[in-house]
């Protein structure tokens, strides 16, 4: 737009006149305009940029990895945007924050729940205690001054101690409080790996779906709620923990026949291939076998006492009830012999100990599977970086990348020797 030039405003007359005659005035004059100032349509659409860049970057509190560039069309003036990364990265990156939002209210919960769930357990355990103590002091005293108040009293109290105990080695509250720390736990980790993700890579849909495979395997393997979903506490075979999606045989072996691209190994060599098997046998034949054989007979024990509790006080609440100086000392005998076992089950957390060899045994299985499908995997550039891998490896198993090549020569040579193992995988349990 050309700028109009002009003066200061001058006027000039020439006039002339005669007599008897009309005057005749002429007037030229030449006007000055405000200068306009250059429209442009960048200033305003980019304060409107700005104000939806920051909206995106501090929404639900976290910061994308990139921001949205904005550019504008001088030539027709049509705002075009430009995104970096493109906008399907961005639905994917926000997919993955609705999961991390997700996750973040697992822990909560998890946290909160094994907190009440620890509280059951020391209380249910003290009023138990409480009122089989108390019975069979009232039992007691019905032997030295028989009195049908003190045997009713007795008797009831038994009884009362007899339910709550049958309550309590249903459910074994110290098992479902130790469920609910190993979930939390273990979302932490999935919350720190998707915020890893976010970080350090620009998310696919595949890693979408895969995050929510593992939010949803975590929510089977640990259950909130006590009715209908309850894990079974006194199963037939012990079993280890799952927490992960399991990959079928299937994908596997659609996994093992892919080319092999020729390309570089990807930090993977013939020696860590050979050296990951054998910590994968030394893992199935010491370290998951020991906590599977501790595991079954953590299980059986606390199978024992779970039966021996509500049935001792069983019994002392029918002695109570029959009368008589023997029925009343049998009460008092097996009223304390029931306070005995309770304090042995539920203060001693037998059920948290059956379920820690199970999370044990569980995080081995997860080490040789991982492991597996890595190896599995023909096509290098899709594997994990192999020095990451190992390193990642030596650190889960509470080793230095120098003790975990030893153990793996160890292996190795006990394998040819045809002689066992002289020590387990992991340092750290």
């Amino acid at each position: 737009m050309a700028a109009l030039q002009a003066s200061s405003p001058l006027i000039s007359s020439s006039s002339s006149s005669s007599s008897g005659c009309s005057s005749k005035r002429k007037i030229m004059a030449s006007i000055q305009l405000p200068k306009p100032s250059k429209f442009s349509l960048a200033d305003p659409s980019a304060a409107v940029t700005k104000k939806l860049v920051e909206e995106l970057r501090t929404r639900n509190g976290y910061a994308f990895a990139e921001p949205l560039q904005m550019d504008i069309a001088q030539k027709d003036r049509v705002l075009e945007p430009r995104l970096s990364p493109s906008s399907s990265s961005i639905e994917t990156t926000k997919k993955l924050y609705a999961i991390l939002e997700a996750v973040e209210d697992r822990v909560e919960m998890h946290d909160n729940i094994g907190e009440q769930r620890g509280n059951w357990n020391e209380l249910l355990l003290n009023s138990v205690n409480m009122m089989t103590l108390t019975a069979a002091t009232t039992a007691a005293m019905a032997v030295a001054a028989p009195a049908p108040s003190l045997r009713a009293c007795s008797a009831l109290l038994f009884t009362a101690a007899t339910g709550m105990s049958l309550v309590m080695s249903k459910i074994q509250p110290s098992q479902l409080a130790e469920e609910q720390r190993n979930a939390s736990r273990l979302f932490k980790q999935l919350r720190s790996e998707i915020k890893s993700m976010l970080m350090l890579q620009s998310p696919t849909e595949s890693d979408v779906k895969e995050m929510m495979e593992k939010v949803l395997a975590l929510d089977r393997a640990y259950p909130l709620p006590l009715l209908g979903a309850m894990l079974e506490k006194f199963p037939v075979k012990f079993e280890p923990a799952a927490w992960w999606p399991r990959v079928s045989n299937k994908h596997h072996q659609s996994r093992g026949t892919k080319t092999v691209v020729k390309m570089g190994r990807n930090g993977w060599s013939k020696d860590l291939e050979v050296e990951m098997r054998a910590i994968v046998q030394v893992l199935k034949s010491k370290d998951k076998q020991d906590y599977l054989r501790l595991g079954n007979l953590a299980l059986k024990l606390n199978k024992m006492l779970a039966v021996s509790a509500p049935l001792l006080t069983g019994i002392a609440a029918a002695s109570s009830a029959f009368g008589g100086s023997t029925a009343t000392t049998v009460a008092a005998i097996a009223g304390t012999m029931a306070a005995i076992t309770n304090s042995l089950e539920h203060g001693g957390q037998v059920g948290m100990v059956v379920e820690m060899y199970r999370n044990c045994a569980g995080f081995f299985d997860l080490m040789e599977e991982t492991i597996e499908a890595t190896l599995e995997e023909r096509d290098y550039s899709k594997r994990e970086n192999g020095e990451m891998f190992e390193m990642k490896v030596a650190m889960k198993l509470g080793r230095s990348l120098s003790e975990l090549r030893d153990l793996a020569r160890n292996s190795m040579t006990s394998c040819i020797e045809g002689s066992e193992v002289d020590e387990f995988g992991s340092k750290l349990f």
